[in-house]
């Protein structure tokens, strides 16, 4: 059984480092929703949000969403926000491993304290904002999830490795007796 593992949650809980070992671990490829974007619009996301809004990122990334969650083999890290549209709530449910990896807004400001490339983030309350986005966001996770792992304060190989033994349970659940 090969399964597409899709990782779901806020900024900062490690959806990409997380991706990266895990895609290795697998044998599958790694993809970043965000990166994706990036590369079909020719401009960051900061830029996106500039000129399009939003609404006009959110069109784009359930545009790639829906495309990615189509292939096989893939490991999808995917943006913050992505799981505010129903349609992608629906998409990455209905094709594959959907994977919350939650965590503190303490380490959220931690780990994004120095990144520029988050346009939610570039105000004078940071930590308002990330509460604000947990409080809304937190349920449409859980919704999605087939699995949440903590991150908090470890390292990302035992994330991996907690991952994996859930991946191998289901494995050996679907085998044929």
């Amino acid at each position: 059984m090969s399964l597409n593992v899709f990782l779901i949650g806020p900024m900062g809980s490690g959806k990409s480092t997380i991706g990266r070992l895990l895609s290795n671990e697998l044998g599958q490829e790694f993809i970043d929703s965000d990166r994706a974007i990036e590369e079909r619009a020719g401009a960051d996301i900061p830029w996106i949000f500039d000129v399009e809004g939003e609404s006009g990122f959110r069109d784009r990334e359930q545009m790639v969403i829906d495309l990615l969650s189509q292939q096989e083999r893939i490991v999808l890290a995917t943006g913050g926000g992505a799981v505010l549209r129903a349609e992608n709530r629906t998409n990455l449910k209905s094709r594959g491993y959907v994977v919350y990896l939650q965590t503190s807004v303490e380490q959220q400001l931690e780990r994004t304290a120095r990144d520029r490339n988050r346009p939610l983030l570039q105000n004078d309350d940071p930590k308002g904002v990330l509460v604000k986005l947990m409080a809304e966001r937190d349920p449409l996770y859980r919704e999605c999830a087939d699995l949440i792992v903590r991150t908090d304060r470890r390292h990302p190989r035992s994330v991996v490795a907690e991952i994996v033994r859930h991946l191998n349970k289901l494995r050996a659940l679907s085998q044929p007796g």
